[in-house]
């Protein structure tokens, strides 16, 4: 049996070996590092100030600075589970949906992806009304239309959450939108109506992937984003049935292309956000026009067939520990889109495979682990600092961002990457390699933004 001197050299050797010491390709990181903070460490921090521009903090459903939504955080491999979920519904493009009642007749809801399989990770807290009423909303780059769970509601047809459920007859700046109005009409049209009879309010209703719904009252009101920023007509669905959504929050905050999203109702449908590296700081949600932002790197915004709520990018490139994956444009030609919702980014077959197998082998000094639903992890228990390949991807145009290390790379000890279906399927930029970037979609300019260390 070598002996543990013997060991500890030849550990050191396959590490300089695999790495290449020195040639900047890989860093080391204290194991500590892919923990999560338990403890909030300080107040959102904003990139740049203009008069047109506010700033919404942003922070993890269950890190230390989120408000006590639940008591129950679910495990990594649940979360996964629900990833994975939400994942394989977006990039399948399938369609199902519920029915209602309206004027008498049946009507047909298509299915959203909003809370699909409840993996949403990141909230904000914002204020309805006059007197303006704080509320917690999960926030959703693929849904349109943005909701609240409001009174009445009868025991058993609302979730339970935390605050208390808003109430609109207490607001003085509320008001149904009538049922024969163009934002009905517009309702109706993008798929979020609910049938209409004449003389009474504007019905909506949201069916998503995971059989959840609510359903209720088109309505507006006042929003209030952050002191002193206001949007006094803000169309929102005021819900009084919800379906199965237990997870204690009041609401969503839709972030999508079509009308009814916040982006359009706030700065004509430009904003961007930056989810933070590790649990223990906010990051933020930025509305409103950027004059000239600098630091960024842009890419072309592109679109999903039959999906319209959705952006997307296109990679060209993905580069591991230095040296570029030697992949052809057609195994990116899907496109991917541009998810705050999914935890890890899904590649298309070829791609993911040529990432998995540099990965492994820029890692093979640590034992791979078996995890269910992904098949890239590791134990590195034990290890006071870890070595870990940098990865960057290059999109059309040339923007190549570099992935946080290892908050950006590795989730759990997981490879934050999963296979999302065949070359020339759609795949999705999932949130854990968005993290640190500032993440602007220019829906205007038709183009994607990313700013690096940005919170």
């Amino acid at each position: 049996m070598a002996s543990p001197l013997l060991l500890s050299i030849l550990l050191c050797f396959n590490l300089s070996t695999v790495h290449g010491a020195g040639n900047g390709s890989f860093v080391t990181v204290p194991s500590s590092s892919f923990e999560p903070e338990t403890v909030c460490s300080g107040a959102i921090v904003k990139p740049e100030q203009n008069g047109s521009t506010v700033y919404v903090p942003l922070v993890h459903r269950h890190g230390p600075c989120a408000p006590s939504l639940s008591t129950n955080t679910p495990s990594f491999a649940v979360m996964f589970r629900r990833s994975h979920a939400r994942l394989n519904y977006i990039v399948s493009g399938a369609t199902r949906g519920m029915e209602t009642y309206g004027d008498g007749k049946k009507v047909s809801v298509p299915a959203h992806l909003g809370t699909s399989v409840n993996s949403l990770e990141y909230v904000a807290k914002v204020s309805f009304g006059t007197p303006a009423l704080p509320q917690i909303v999960v926030i959703d780059t693929g849904s349109d239309l943005s909701w609240l769970q409001c009174k009445p509601c009868s025991s058993g047809q609302c979730s339970p959450q935390k605050d208390p459920l808003f109430d609109p007859s207490h607001s003085s700046t509320y008001s149904a939108v009538p049922c024969l109005s163009d934002e009905c009409k517009k309702l109706t049209a993008d798929a979020y109506g609910s049938g209409c009879t004449n003389g009474k309010p504007c019905g909506f209703a949201i069916s998503y992937a995971d059989v959840t719904s609510t359903v209720g009252t088109y309505s507006k009101n006042k929003l209030t984003l952050a002191p002193g920023t206001i949007v006094k007509n803000f169309y929102f669905g005021c819900g009084h049935s919800k379906s199965s959504v237990r997870h204690l929050f009041d609401g969503l905050l839709g972030l999508g292309r079509l009308s009814e999203s916040l982006g359009a109702q706030y700065g004509g449908g430009g904003f961007s956000y930056c989810l933070p590296a590790v649990n223990s700081k906010p990051g933020f949600l930025a509305l409103g026009a950027r004059r000239n932002p600098s630091g960024f790197v842009f890419t072309p915004m592109g679109r999903v067939p039959g999906q319209p709520t959705f952006s997307t990018v296109t990679l060209s490139g993905i580069t591991v520990g230095g040296k570029k994956l030697d992949l052809r444009p057609s195994a990116f030609s899907g496109g991917m889109i541009v998810d705050s919702g999914t935890v890890v980014t899904g590649l298309q077959s070829t791609a993911y495979r040529a990432l998995r197998s540099a990965f492994r082998k820029a890692m093979e000094a640590y034992r791979l682990v078996p995890h269910g639903d992904l098949d890239t992890c590791y134990n590195l228990t034990g290890y006071k600092n870890v070595v870990v390949p940098k990865i960057a991807m290059t999109f059309s145009g040339g923007a190549t961002i570099n992935l946080d290390v290892p908050n950006g790379i590795l989730v759990n000890g997981c490879l934050a990457f999963a296979e999302s279906g065949q070359d020339g399927s759609t795949g999705v930029l999932g949130n854990v390699n968005q993290r640190t970037f500032e993440v602007l979609f220019n829906t205007s300019a038709s183009k994607f933004g990313f700013r690096a260390k940005a919170c």
